[in-house]
């Protein structure tokens, strides 16, 4: 893995021609960010299993899977099944988050937990120690729909992140999502995300491709 990589959020892409932009992202980036939302956790219904499953036959990027559902412990084994490597389900959406991630483990694949802005930052603590988990998501919109503005205050909340994982010895990444740009991505990855989830900057725009390198320079990663 880079010292950076950037997600593109399919959810911003153009559904009538998915494998296209898909396509032209994959000669700069590692890693694809699916959005899965319900209608309940979030006001919003946007992709599932079918599509999901339908993308992994025909790339090999790394499949970030963000589970934006009120009952992640029913969807984890499809979600696993379709080809997800990463799965992320929301700290406030389970009562049994460490089950759920030994759960995900269990069936090979990455365990990933994630944090809406309007929750208090310590929830998440306990998954910041050594092992807990592989991956923390920090929402710096109100999840639900794409082409927000970054929320200033996640600054803060992601350099807390960075430094308890570094203090705990943890190997998580640490992710960010929400209105990452050209305007917000150096202050993000300064602070300390290391992978950054970016829709409309990169499937907004004419050339996801060129869009995605451009964004990779700006955070020092050249190819």
């Amino acid at each position: 893995m880079r010292k950076h990589e950037i997600s593109p959020s399919l959810l911003s892409a153009d559904f009538g021609y998915v494998m296209r932009d898909v396509e032209s992202i994959a000669p700069y980036c590692r890693f694809l960010h699916l959005d899965v939302m319900d209608g309940h956790y979030v006001p919003n219904l946007t992709i599932g299993v079918p599509v999901i499953k339908s993308i992994r036959k025909h790339c090999d990027l790394i499949l970030d899977t963000h589970l934006m559902i009120t009952n992640p412990e029913e969807f984890v084994e499809p979600f696993a099944a379709a080809g997800s490597d990463y799965i992320t389900f929301h700290v406030e959406c389970t009562d049994k988050p460490f089950e759920l991630i030994e759960k995900i483990r269990g069936l090979g694949k990455k365990a990933g937990i994630s944090i809406h802005p309007d929750t208090p930052a310590e929830a998440i603590y306990p998954f910041l120690e050594k092992g807990a988990v592989d991956l923390i998501l920090v929402m710096s919109v109100r999840p639900g729909f794409g082409g927000q503005s970054y929320i200033p205050e996640s600054t803060a909340r992601i350099a807390d992140y960075r430094k308890r994982l570094d203090d705990n010895g943890s190997e998580a990444i640490l992710s960010v999502d929400g209105g990452i740009n050209t305007s917000t991505i150096e202050e993000a990855s300064s602070a300390g995300a290391s992978l950054l989830v970016a829709g409309s900057a990169v499937f907004g725009k004419e050339n996801p491709g060129l869009a995605a390198k451009e964004l990779y320079s700006m955070i020092g990663e050249t190819f």
